[in-house]
């Protein structure tokens, strides 16, 4: 039987506020609260509330047979905590139907992946703990931010005990190979990995209101219809986009809510089923390996990471960034980490990109990508001022790595008490209940 993987990702851009040259070394807050309370109400208005409640409507009225999977990068959920809590209550509506997903990620959206193993597993332990805080389940499938997945990521991500992986379906990785299988990571096979159908995805998300679009206007039915027509073997159609697509790349006025409600019963009229990643991987059987020895992702064209690291701008934030990657690591200011999180949100790098895309491309408050780089490393530059407050440069490799085994021994043997305390209390409830079990059996009466 054929089934619908169906995933959404919320997250939304990052503001830093104007920060001038002058501004080193006297000024050390850099969000743009306004704008970053202005533009998170105006996505929760314009496409999270109708979004998900779309989707809670179509579980029930499916009758649990619809299913999705949802990824939600930290630095979103803050901004939601704060200035919109009805969407944190709807996700909370959603995650209670039993029929979605949520899935792990880099706590701030970054692209620690492709720079320091580190800070890339400190960030997704956070964000998987964070989804445990608020929806009562550990995440067992991750996704990457902007779906970035190579060989050595698909290791890394396997190494961590997650047992699937969502990334694209890019042409020039699979070559004649249908995206529409179960496959496994080349380096190490228990990492099952889901590969996105990125014409079947960006018909909805980025063309669904273009006049211009040959099948415009689109239908629930035919749609299903171009899925239906797939031979009987390509088992998994993986759909993934970004909420931001319902609502706000796709407005209300194009009647996708309605689209997206007609889409269960015409999946069912044809035998078709929605399924979650964590269902896909256990079900289904992988049919080999996928080989990705350059990082790949979600964007643009090419599928790489030229949208982040495409040009010397670019380049060089980044490379300043993650200089400090294991000073940071050290520090217990929560200041820092904090700040460290926002810097390292892939927009800020998306900003500055100077790529001739054929689509106007958002900069946030930023008039160039000059403009972007220039105010970040105006704020990456008293931020490093900070750290080497705590750290000094001169301390040397040895001391510093002397300072991270330690943190490291402590944080793993933290893990490790944990675990025990977990194991004892479990005991402890099983002795507690036994006890009270014999106590009401000699309270009846003969």
């Amino acid at each position: 039987m054929r089934t619908i993987c169906l995933y959404f990702e919320i997250h939304q851009n990052i503001l830093m506020k104007r920060y001038r040259f002058f501004d080193i070394g006297t000024d050390h807050y850099y969000n743009d609260d306004y704008g970053n309370e202005a533009l998170t109400n105006q996505m929760a208005e314009k496409s999270y509330i109708p979004a998900l409640s779309t989707l809670i409507e179509m579980v029930k009225n499916s009758n649990g047979e619809f299913k999705v999977a949802l990824s939600v990068s930290g630095l979103t959920l803050e901004q939601l905590e704060l200035h919109a809590p009805a969407v944190i209550d709807l996700l909370h509506q959603l995650n209670d139907t039993g029929c979605c997903e949520f899935l792990a990620e880099p706590y701030a959206h970054s692209l620690s992946s492709l720079e320091n193993e580190d800070c890339f597993k400190e960030e997704v332990k956070r964000h998987s703990e964070k989804m445990k805080q608020l929806f009562g389940k550990t995440p067992k499938v991750f996704r990457n931010a902007n779906l970035l997945y190579s060989d050595d990521i698909g290791a890394l991500v396997a190494s961590m005990g997650y047992k699937g992986l969502l990334t694209e379906g890019a042409k020039h990785i699979l070559g004649w190979k249908s995206p529409h299988y179960l496959y496994h990571c080349n380096v190490n096979p228990n990492l099952k990995i889901l590969l996105r159908d990125f014409k079947l995805s960006d018909d909805i998300s980025l063309r669904f209101s273009d006049s211009d679009w040959s099948e415009y206007p689109l239908f629930a039915d035919k749609y299903m219809d171009w899925v239906n027509a797939f031979p009987q073997e390509e088992q998994v159609i993986n759909i993934f986009m970004e909420l931001a697509a319902i609502g706000y790349i796709q407005p209300i006025s194009s009647n996708i809510l309605e689209f997206l409600k007609a889409l269960p019963r015409c999946a069912k009229d044809r035998g078709i089923t929605f399924s979650t990643p964590t269902e896909v991987i256990t079900k289904l059987k992988s049919i080999s390996q996928v080989d990705v020895p350059y990082p790949i992702s979600w964007a643009d064209e090419e599928r790489d990471t030229s949208s982040w690291l495409g040009n010397i701008l670019q380049r060089e934030a980044f490379k300043k960034l993650y200089s400090i990657a294991e000073r940071v690591y050290l520090s217990r200011d929560k200041r820092i980490k904090q700040d460290w999180d926002y810097l390292q949100a892939s927009n800020n790098f998306r900003f500055m990109t100077t790529k001739n895309t054929g689509i106007n491309i958002w900069r946030g408050n930023y008039d160039s990508p000059y403009d972007a780089f220039t105010n970040y490393m105006n704020i990456l530059g008293d931020f490093i001022k900070r750290v080497n407050a705590l750290y000094p440069e001169d301390m040397d490799n040895e001391e510093l790595n002397s300072l991270l085994t330690t943190i490291k021994n402590q944080d793993e043997e933290i893990a490790s008490l944990q675990k025990q305390l977990e194991k004892m209390k479990i005991k402890l409830d099983k002795v507690t209940g036994k006890q009270e079990s014999k106590t009401k059996t000699k309270k009846l009466p003969n």
